[in-house]
């Protein structure tokens, strides 16, 4: 693909680069939305909980230590809610309402998932970000579930998902209208020009990060309400955070990672290592 057009504005990058995000609305059209959420269905149906799952949690980082998921950069596997489990190990209900995120390869491995990441419409958003020869680093399918659905502290894109120099943006789409009562995003505008505040990084014994996270103010966070189709694109170098889902309403979204690969070195101790790269959105 040459020369792909860039949709957004001069005003909406000069909202991007000062505030470190930038929703744009109506991304997703309801066909679209109607036909992620109902393929994610069909993925749960055919996925058994007795087979090797992982619990997902930002505050109790156990699972990044086990294969299940290393593995799962390159697979579509899913990760239970941390509250999802009685104190006998059993699920407290459906397998529908316990899973909290399926990752990390949606948009390689499903052909619908691959479509939509694949699509015009990404590459025109992440081309105006002037990105050369963007990848998908990973992709997530977040369901935020009602009355469990875990909180995520705060934290960067970059620290995950490192390139030198760093290059990470999020795209987080919601699915479900996303509020405080729900669970959405909330961030600390202009946290971006601060840099990269901490790493999590492989090693030998897992996964850790290389140094504590810093204590943020809750007063300079604001929350970022988003109606369902709305994308939001995230600066790598955000400090954002959502809270715990209390409500009986679940917050499902579409969660992309991109980083350039034009001139900037995927870190080796990442926690994703893979073999292979998975294909460009598009190239110069």
């Amino acid at each position: 693909m040459m020369g792909i057009a860039g949709s957004l504005t001069p005003d909406q990058l000069e909202l991007f680069y000062s505030q470190g995000f930038l929703v744009i609305e109506y991304f997703a059209s309801e066909d679209e939305i109607e036909g992620l959420r109902k393929r994610m269905g069909e993925l749960l149906a055919q996925f058994d909980p007795s087979d090797s799952s992982s619990v997902f949690s930002t505050t109790n980082q156990q699972h990044t230590k086990d294969n299940y998921f290393f593995d799962s950069a390159a697979k579509i596997s899913f990760f239970f809610e941390e509250k999802a489990f009685g104190d006998d190990g059993k699920l407290k209900q459906p397998k529908e309402l316990s899973i909290n995120k399926v990752g990390h390869a949606l948009h390689e491995l499903d052909p619908l998932y691959k479509e939509f990441t694949y699509s015009s419409k990404v590459s025109s958003l992440v081309s105006s970000l002037g990105y050369r020869r963007p990848v998908v680093m990973q992709s997530m399918y977040i369901f935020k579930q009602p009355g469990i659905g875990g909180e995520v502290v705060p934290h960067q894109d970059n620290s995950y998902v490192y390139t030198d120099p760093p290059s990470c943006t999020g795209l987080w789409m919601a699915l479900e209208d996303s509020t405080t009562l729900n669970g959405c995003l909330w961030a600390i505008p202009g946290s971006h020009k601060n840099g990269l505040v901490r790493r999590f990084v492989r090693g030998e014994n897992g996964v850790t990060y290389d140094r504590p996270s810093p204590s943020y103010e809750q007063k300079d966070f604001v929350p970022i309400e988003m109606k369902a189709g709305s994308m939001i694109a995230i600066h790598g170098d955000l400090i954002h955070q959502s809270f715990e889902n209390l409500s009986p309403k679940s917050r499902h979204a579409y969660s992309l990672h991109v980083v350039e690969s034009d001139g900037c070195k995927w870190a080796q101790d990442n926690w994703i290592q893979r073999e292979n790269m998975p294909e460009p959105l598009y190239v110069p």
